[in-house]
């Protein structure tokens, strides 16, 4: 290669480098942003609170500790939770893969942190943390992050047919049901549980149903979430986001067995977690990495229908 070819050839690698490190650095659009703090790195879970506009819920999995974060639209670190964990060992949780939010026995609204990752397919029971939702205690004249600890009612839930792994929590605000959607396998296992356990309890699990995704590693769910008002589902895998709009007076895993629509998805490095809005008329995505772009999507208009009636 002659010195002068040579000297283009590193002029169109660095002008390529250069472009790529400029879109690292800028979100995809104006509705997205970058999660700033170097402690969410291995984001897994994500819901937007409805009782306090503006804030979502996130949380890491294995090797982090009991705690869980509180984050704004626009990537900032608003609260860091500790709650008390009950598994053996240093970090007193296993893995946690998901964070959803619910109503509680006394009616008001909890967190819900699911402790329901099992790679290796071993554990005698997976852990379900239901936590008041805690309210803000920052604010616009004082946003720097605040660590707060938060008491937490544990339930102990074992499966049916067997231990596995599970990366999926979902609250049915109809039913009052606590939804848990197996990952590795060729078809996943819809599973639930009442939603107003009683603390320390160790509840089997109902198996409901198989879903079929297809093959490959697309085929492996790693998050899902309902809609506030129960009328819309989304499950995701590593490649798509499957969608549902629920039918009056349908269960949610009847439901989840009727044809499903894609929406719109950028795959990400890894990407675990997803929500919909409060309003549902949007739905969030992240993922695990060092300062993962938060992504906010649309619904399309045509996919957004009244709440099912009960």
């Amino acid at each position: 290669m002659s010195p002068s070819i040579r000297g283009l050839h590193t002029l169109l690698i660095c002008t390529l480098l250069l472009m790529t490190s400029c879109h690292r650095k800028r979100p995809r659009n104006p509705g997205d942003s970058f999660v700033a703090d170097s402690r969410l790195d291995e984001l897994s879970g994500i819901v937007a609170s409805v009782k306090y506009s503006g804030y979502l819920y996130v949380n890491n999995d294995s090797g982090d500790s009991s705690r869980f974060f509180s984050i704004t639209p626009d990537g900032q670190l608003r609260g860091i939770y500790y709650f008390n964990g009950s598994e053996t060992g240093r970090l007193s949780v296993t893995d946690c893969e998901d964070i959803t939010l619910g109503s509680g026995p006394d009616g008001s609204t909890y967190v819900y942190v699911g402790d329901i990752g099992d790679n290796n397919g071993d554990r005698d029971h997976i852990t379900i943390y239901r936590i008041k939702e805690p309210a803000p205690i920052n604010s616009i004249a004082h946003p720097a992050p605040v660590t707060a600890h938060v008491e937490a009612e544990p339930v102990y839930l074992r499966y049916p047919d067997g231990p596995r792994d599970a990366e999926t929590l979902m609250v049915d605000p109809l039913d009052k049901l606590l939804y848990i959607v197996s990952k590795r396998e060729d078809s996943v296992h819809i599973y639930s549980a009442p939603l107003y356990f009683k603390a320390h309890d160790t509840v089997t699990l109902t198996m409901h149903a198989h879903l079929y995704f297809g093959k490959g590693k697309g085929r492996w769910i790693t998050a899902g979430n309902i809609s506030p008002d129960g009328s819309q589902i989304i499950l995701k895998s590593y490649r798509q986001i499957f969608y549902w709009h629920r039918p009056p007076g349908l269960s949610v895993w009847k439901t989840l067995q009727q044809q499903y629509m894609l929406l719109l998805y950028i795959i990400e490095k890894q990407g675990e977690a997803i929500c919909f809005t409060p309003d549902g008329k949007g739905y969030y995505t992240v993922s695990e990495g060092n300062n993962p772009e938060l992504f906010y999507y649309s619904m399309p208009s045509s996919f957004i229908a009244p709440p099912p009636r009960r």
